[in-house]
């Protein structure tokens, strides 16, 4: 056996140029699978940190009509028959088992300049009414100013915190805090600024993806005021939705559905197919990462076709080496060499012809992930797993490849071959 491999290396490195070029095949198709495959491990680990709350473990609980999320706005009213929920309600959520933070939430999507600043509007944002509970469970801070308190609601202050999207759209060159913007012609003093905890943008590759991820179309950014003042530009019993903490992401779904069926308790409206779901955020990513495998899988197979290649190249260069070896065989066998230590030669040789392009099939395609990830800002991820099975399925390659010129080798007359010219 090792007679064998010494022997291997011996012919490689004696045409060293011939071997790489035979190599090159391998080469690339195993780089392009590791390639592919830590991009795919990456975008798939980043999609389930955005869905999970980027380790929050956060889920909503929305007001919704069959299989989409209710959007309460000027020309699509809040339900009759929909109950509001109190303090009680909250506490009764937080019994259930591993849930740790919870608050209600009231929601508009404004879409028509309804929010000004002097001579600036938003085309489109986001109104969320809260309480002092709600930065905490969703996992926002405030930059800047202060976020919102009990007091605020029950003194009805008319007062904002604004995220930094609409910091950029209405105040890119001055502090915000202390100015005063107009929601329907009703000012508002910002009184801080604020960002999600551990925020990162999910790469969207597809229109597909973007449907599946931004389920209510795009917003310049969000502003929270008071759920005490939500009356004042809206009404007070609009439907309410729910955002919760659950202790880990393996407890997220049943916590979610255990909170869902309790504020579908007192439900009296006529429209059956409107009811409060939790968000399914686990089957949410997995689609997400049904679609980015599904778009890499027909380059995977581009990547396995010149796999082939190289293994044809192999079996091509075996073949002519056979050749050139002829006498060299016939020597063997006329000294008594067996057909199999033959052939073991020669599957030996193509074996770790084809494991050595692995090899370095390997380091470039680490090498060129992070290329990938640095020009497209994509993450990726080096399983060993997908490293291990690359070079074997190259090991492999090798020995199907190499295993008509071996029997070739092995099957030659030493007398035919002592004569070859």
């Amino acid at each position: 056996m090792f007679e064998n491999i010494r022997l291997s290396f011996q012919g490689i490195w004696s045409h060293k140029l011939r071997s790489f070029l035979t190599m090159l095949g391998i080469i690339i198709g195993i780089a392009a699978i590791i390639a592919i495959v830590s991009t795919i491990e990456g975008t798939n680990e980043l999609i389930k940190q955005n869905m999970m709350g980027n380790n929050r473990h956060t889920v909503k609980v929305q007001l919704s009509q069959d299989d989409y999320t209710y959007e309460i706005s000027t020309w699509s009213p809040s339900p009759e028959g929909v109950p509001l929920f109190d303090e009680d309600t909250r506490q009764e959520i937080l019994q259930i088992p591993n849930v740790l933070r919870a608050a209600f939430y009231q929601v508009r999507s404004e879409y028509n300049s309804t929010v000004y600043y002097n001579n600036q509007s938003l085309s489109s944002c986001m109104v969320l009414g809260i309480d002092q509970y709600y930065f905490g469970t969703a996992g926002y801070q405030t930059m800047e100013g202060r976020e919102i308190l009990e007091e605020d609601s029950q003194k009805k202050r008319q007062v904002a915190v604004i995220d930094e999207s609409v910091q950029r759209s209405l105040f890119p060159d001055e502090d915000p805090i202390g100015k005063t913007i107009e929601i329907y012609g009703e000012p508002f003093t910002v009184i801080g600024v604020c960002t999600q905890v551990g925020q990162s943008e999910l790469v969207i590759n597809s229109e597909e993806e973007y449907w599946t991820y931004y389920q209510g179309g795009s917003s310049s950014g969000n502003i929270y005021i008071p759920k005490g003042v939500w009356g004042t530009i809206y009404k007070f019993d609009e439907a309410q939705n729910l955002v919760l903490q659950a202790s880990g992401a393996d407890e997220m779904a049943a916590a979610g559905k255990a909170a869902a069926n309790i504020m579908n308790q007192n439900m009296n409206v006529s429209d059956s197919s409107i009811t409060y779901r939790s968000e399914d955020l686990m089957q949410q990513a997995k689609q997400l990462q049904d679609m980015q495998s599904s778009t890499n899988s027909m380059l995977i197979w581009v990547a396995c076709i010149s796999l082939l290649v190289g293994g044809i190249g192999v079996m091509n260069i075996m073949l002519v080496s056979v050749t050139e070896r002829t006498k060299e065989i016939g020597l063997k066998k006329a000294i008594g060499a067996k057909k199999g230590r033959i052939l073991g030669q020669f599957l030996t040789e193509a074996a770790i012809l084809t494991s050595m392009g692995g090899l370095l099939g390997v380091a470039a395609g680490i090498g060129l992930a992070e290329v990938i990830s640095k020009m497209s800002s994509t993450p990726v991820a080096i399983n060993g797993t997908s490293i291990v099975v690359s070079v074997g399925f190259s090991t492999l390659i090798g020995v199907v490849f190499g295993l008509l010129p071996s029997i070739s080798a092995a099957n030659l007359n030493p007398i035919e071959a002592l004569r070859h010219e």
